[in-house]
């Protein structure tokens, strides 16, 4: 029997339009969900509406300031601070409600799962991962991420995986619970010398009683599928069957793609397929099949995205799609009118997923982030950092 699978969505969340030509477009969803629909993903699937995250949701994060400014923004645009007003993050009417949403229906997906309805929840709006406890950044007002497993410690969970595959560090998640052992944050990210915000070294570890609770695996610019994931099954899997998680959380930004424009490495949706799949996997194997999935980052908003994010709602849904699956005419008919980019016929990139897994006795280019990540964490869980069977 496939798990009980909850997919949270509302044409609302297409209002947190930071402006028209902002690189986080909501269209991006709008073509996801539209892609998804025709392929036949989303058939019988009743998808779940969500309310917004209340102030006491925000404020088991966000600092009161940071709320304040954000509600006055729209009203008094000018030196409103905390982040606001920039290029990344600029101001524009409805911003505290909209991002209120996006983090009610993390919440949503989150209880979905706590209160027995299903296995598997997925907010494809959410993945918000860079705000901080007072400033918005990095095109993330509120963090959904952290305001979602915030609540789920609020109500008993005691360890809680975070695996975040954006091609940027998981800064604010990290940060929300640097201290804090019942809450494991990975990151896989291109390298913090070479991309935004220069964080997530592995030698980040958490502090306090957190410490060893803090993983980031940093990945060379140009990494393609292979190496991201010899690098993911290098760390990640055995770092996680140690930490026994009862729920694992997904941030799935696709990002990490070779179209992407604000970005280096080099994988193909092939890889973005292997990766969420990885992922189910992996909470099948240590988190009894409990998994809360949240978007993330993405810009190449018509030849990527849609695709990369109808695999992953194919896979949280048992309906893996084939590769060679082809673009529903349809689909195409609309997204040319709104784009003049050539767009994909296939849900594939003919890429080959295949990679020599960590330790076969060869050189990558990634196993310095490899090396570096397990040699720092892994003693700190009782594993041997050089030993591939770890």
């Amino acid at each position: 029997m496939s798990p009980r699978t909850s997919v949270v969505w509302t044409p609302e969340f297409l209002r947190y339009q930071l402006s028209d030509d902002h690189p986080l477009n909501p269209v991006r969803l709008d073509l996801t969900m539209r892609l998804a629909a025709e392929l036949g993903v989303l058939d019988g699937v009743e998808l779940v509406e969500p309310e917004p995250a209340t102030e006491e949701d925000l404020l088991r994060v966000h600092e009161p300031g940071l709320l304040t400014a954000v509600r006055s923004a729209p009203e008094m645009p000018f030196d409103v601070g905390h982040g606001l007003g920039t290029d990344d993050n600029p101001i524009f009417f409805g911003m505290h409600e909209a991002a209120s949403l996006i983090c009610g229906g993390s919440i949503r997906a989150a209880r979905e799962i706590a209160e027995g309805r299903a296995d598997r929840a997925v907010n494809l709006a959410g993945g918000l991962h860079h705000a901080m406890p007072g400033r918005a950044a990095g095109f993330c007002v509120y963090n959904d991420c952290a305001v979602a497993i915030a609540w789920l410690l609020e109500q008993g969970y005691e360890r809680i995986a975070y695996v975040d595959v954006d091609v940027h560090h998981g800064d604010g998640v990290q940060v929300a619970f640097y201290d804090d052992p019942r809450v494991m944050t990975v990151s896989l990210h291109q390298h913090p010398l070479t991309l935004w915000p220069g964080t997530g070294w592995p030698a980040e570890l958490g502090k306090g009683p957190g410490e060893g609770y803090s993983v980031n695996v940093p990945l060379p610019p140009g990494t393609r599928d292979a190496g991201w994931l010899r690098a993911f099954h290098a760390v990640v899997p055995g770092l996680l069957a140690e930490f026994r998680p009862q729920i694992l959380v997904s941030e799935c930004g696709a990002d990490t793609h070779s179209d992407d424009p604000l970005a280096d490495l080099e994988l193909t949706v092939d890889g973005h397929r292997a990766t969420y799949q990885a992922m189910r996997e992996l909470a099948e194997r240590v988190s009894d099949g409990k998994w809360l999935v949240l978007g993330g980052g993405g810009y190449s908003l018509f030849r990527v995205v849609p695709r990369s994010w109808t695999h992953l709602l194919a896979t949280v849904l048992d309906r893996d799609l084939d590769p060679s699956t082809s673009i529903p005419a349809g689909w195409t008919a609309h997204t040319t009118g709104i784009t003049r980019v050539q767009l994909p016929v296939a849900m594939t990139d003919g890429g080959d997923p295949s990679f020599p897994a960590w330790g076969d006795g060869e050189a990558d280019r990634v196993d310095s982030g490899i090396v570096d990540a397990r040699r720092a964490l892994y003693p700190l869980h009782g594993l041997d950092p050089d030993d591939p069977r770890d």
